[in-house]
């Protein structure tokens, strides 16, 4: 099994950059997910994340979420539970317009320190998509101005906390699913581990490194390149010792974003395989799919076609 591809960004800046951009490409290709290391976010700043985070949990959250597991029965399990996840989050949008203002319980400090990790992981997923189109022969920008829509992208952030769980083998972390949107940016714990992605039919680990970001591609970027890359199966397995951190942040296009293969990335030979959509559309097909596979969900989408023009400015 080849390992898991963990990439250092900075070498983008020197004689390696072939090298590390070729290390993209398969990452792309072949993986659906990688993990980058020297991206820019201080560490010391992410140290700050990762401790607010858990200060937040401990304090806002922990209690509550055992009043859940008491009140669903989920302590001892006998049979397997298929339709709920062992995880405690909560959602932070920071694009169109941010929500941050109105989220319960969230000290100043943490509200702010949240914000700026949002601009940053901005920066760094506009950063990535270009290096996607360099990979892929498509002008620079193209990714981000498809994604655009009128408002701009859509972006948030999805806090989890999987609290150590007494039965694992009746209940997932996070059940399989591929995501939905355009890029994702994932700070994971640096110790408890569970993230598993699935390459060739096996659960592969993706591990956890201090201080980096694990990179995955969605749905979106899968139609975007006509399938030269592919959004991939994902799951998260509940640990019985430590709780697992993990702060998921989703650049996606805007809801009104026309969505549809890259013209150039359309072959003679191979066609377009993918449908034209409003984004929006297919949020609203994923929210009650989104644990199913999904090629399903781009069959439903052509049926809906959209004739609308893409926006080129």
């Amino acid at each position: 099994m080849t390992t898991f591809p963990v990439i250092n960004l900075e070498k983008l800046n020197g004689e390696e950059r072939a090298a590390a951009m070729d290390q993209i490409k398969d990452a792309c290709e072949n993986w659906g997910f990688f993990e980058v290391l020297d991206h820019g976010i201080p560490h010391d700043f992410l140290d700050t994340v990762e401790r607010l985070t858990k200060e937040h949990y401990k304090k806002c959250m922990e209690q509550r979420f055992k009043e859940l597991v008491a009140s669903k029965a989920l302590e001892g399990l006998e049979a397997e539970v298929t339709d709920m996840d062992w995880e405690s989050t909560f959602f932070l949008r920071h694009l169109p317009e941010s929500n941050m203002a109105e989220i319960p319980d969230l000290t100043d400090e943490y509200r702010e320190v949240m914000k700026e990790f949002a601009a940053k992981l901005e920066k760094l997923a506009e950063e990535l998509l270009d290096l996607l189109c360099e990979n892929l022969g498509l002008e620079k920008g193209y990714l981000k101005k498809a994604f655009y829509g009128a408002k701009g992208p859509t972006f948030g952030t999805k806090v989890s906390n999987y609290p150590p769980c007494p039965t694992p083998d009746k209940i997932k972390g996070l059940r399989a699913h591929t995501d939905a949107g355009g890029i994702i940016l994932l700070f994971q714990d640096p110790v408890v581990g569970g993230l598993q992605l699935l390459k060739d039919g096996e659960w592969v680990d993706v591990p956890p490194l201090r201080h980096s970001i694990v990179i995955n591609l969605g749905d979106q970027l899968e139609v975007m390149t006509n399938g030269k890359y592919k959004s991939v199966e994902h799951r998260v397995i509940a640990q019985t010792n430590g709780a697992r951190m993990s702060i998921a942040s989703f650049y996606n296009p805007g809801n009104d974003a026309i969505i549809c293969p890259a013209p150039q990335l359309v072959e003679e030979e191979k066609k377009q395989v993918y449908p034209k959509f409003v984004f929006e559309d297919y949020m609203k097909l994923y929210a009650g799919l989104k644990f199913q596979a999904k090629e399903p969900r781009f069959e439903a989408m052509k049926a809906v076609e959209t004739t609308a023009p893409i926006a080129t400015a």
